[in-house]
Order: C-alpha cells, then sequence, then structure tokens
C-alpha cells in the first residue's frame, strides 16, 4: 500500500472541484494544510476559506474557489511536487520559478510555511511543497 499523502489529497480535491466550477471544497484540517491554503488566498487563487465541522463533527477547511469573468478558474494547475516516498528541497538560491513567476511555489521552511518568492527575499531554503498557476 501506498503511503498517504494528505497534502496531495487536497491539492487534488481543490482542482477538481475548480474544474468541475463547484462553489467550494472541504478538505480535512491540518496545519499545513491550512497554512497552504492561506498562502492561496494571500495570493489571490481562492475566495476565501473558512474552518468549520463537518456532520460527524470532524474539523475541515471549507475553501471558497475563485473564478474569472469567463467563470474559468483562477487555479490553471495544481501540482505537488516533494511527495512522501521523495523529498524535494532547495537552496533559495536555486528556488525555483513557476510559469516565468506567473505562479506561485509553496515552500515549507524553518520559519513556517511560505511562498517562493518570500523564502528566496528571506534568504532561507526548504522543502517544495506544491505549485500553484
Amino acid at each position: 500500500m501506498a503511503a498517504s499523502d494528505p497534502i496531495a489529497d487536497m491539492l487534488t480535491k481543490v482542482r477538481n472541484a475548480a474544474q468541475a466550477r463547484h462553489e467550494s471544497v472541504d478538505i480535512p484540517t491540518s496545519k499545513l494544510k491550512l497554512e497552504i491554503v492561506k498562502i492561496l488566498k494571500t495570493e489571490g487563487y481562492i475566495k476565501n476559506f473558512k474552518k468549520a465541522q463537518d456532520e460527524g463533527g470532524h474539523s475541515i477547511i471549507r475553501i471558497s474557489l475563485k473564478y474569472d469573468e469567463k467563470n474559468e478558474s483562477v487555479i490553471h494547475g495544481l501540482e505537488r511536487i516533494s511527495t512522501p516516498g521523495r523529498r524535494v528541497y532547495s537552496g533559495y538560491k536555486d528556488m525555483p520559478r513557476v510559469y516565468n513567476g506567473y505562479g506561485t511555489i509553496i515552500v515549507s521552511t524553518s520559519s513556517g510555511v511560505t511562498t517562493g518568492k518570500k523564502a528566496s527575499e528571506k534568504m532561507i531554503g526548504g522543502e517544495l511543497l506544491c505549485n500553484v498557476w
């Protein structure tokens, strides 16, 4: 059995919900997922999010998806980089750019989860979690 990857599951749920033009998507809560969702909001990829409870009383994050005037999803792609089986790290000097700066790379650093751009500015590297464009 493959190791579970909750971050990849979250990205897949968001990607599928955006393609299906859903208003919102619910994902199980974790500190890391919450940090990633905060970055998606800050960078303008989602409308909003809130912590809630599902019917079973489990804590979830409800993400409100964002669409442009043509009803196309603002998120064109979500891609997991580092996986439980293959961790990918980058120093701040070699921080990859997503689509020449049009996308955002989300990095887990020693001082929290941030974007690749901010990590480079602070001169800290870290684990490359995912790309969004």
